[in-house]
């Protein structure tokens, strides 16, 4: 072989050498590229999942909150108003009694304040649970005292008598209306 073939084989091998590790290094690389874009994605989609999860969780904190604190302000007067039901009912009793009397200016007067005490704990939120003589008794929405043999047929299980008033605050009831009940 002469010098110039064996040069030119030198060369043609230095140039093989020289492309064939760049071209394996490129494909490593791509491979490498690949795998690291796969992990950042999967990364990526865990950390979205982590952030939708911790807001919704706080969205239903921040629902959870707002309903107590509606149903705090609400009931927040409970203990005063249930303090307040025993006067009421001696002003229905009193109110009553006063109606018997000759003098109607007295009758008037009592009948002002009782009606604007009245109104003053229907403003806050205070209702009378609706109970007459002659509604079927329900256990659930009832108290009842006692029974006694029923006047007439038709108001067997029914309520005779209502002894208390019951009232509802909101939409909770703080006390239930105390009933008669015909056997």
């Amino acid at each position: 072989m002469s010098k110039k073939n064996k040069n030119t084989e030198d060369v043609k091998d230095q140039v093989e050498e020289v492309l064939d590790t760049p071209v394996e290094n490129t494909e490593k690389e791509e491979k490498e590229e690949v795998d690291v874009e796969t992990k950042l994605k999967e990364e990526l989609e865990k950390e979205k999942d982590k952030f939708l999860r911790l807001f919704a969780e706080f969205e239903n904190y921040k629902k959870r909150t707002s309903k107590e604190r509606l149903e705090l302000f609400k009931t927040a007067s409970q203990d005063v108003i249930q303090s307040m039901l025993p006067v009421l009912d001696d002003f229905d009793r009193a109110s009553k009694e006063i109606e018997k009397s000759e003098d109607k200016d007295l009758i008037k007067g009592v009948e002002l304040i009782h009606n604007k005490l009245k109104e003053t704990l229907k403003g806050k939120g205070l209702v009378e649970v609706e109970v007459a003589a002659g509604d079927a008794f329900n256990a659930d929405d009832h108290e009842a005292i006692t029974q006694i043999p029923a006047p007439t047929e038709d108001l067997k299980g029914k309520i005779v008598d209502v002894i208390e008033k019951g009232y509802k605050l909101g939409d909770k009831v703080i006390r239930f209306p105390k009933v008669v009940t015909g056997q």
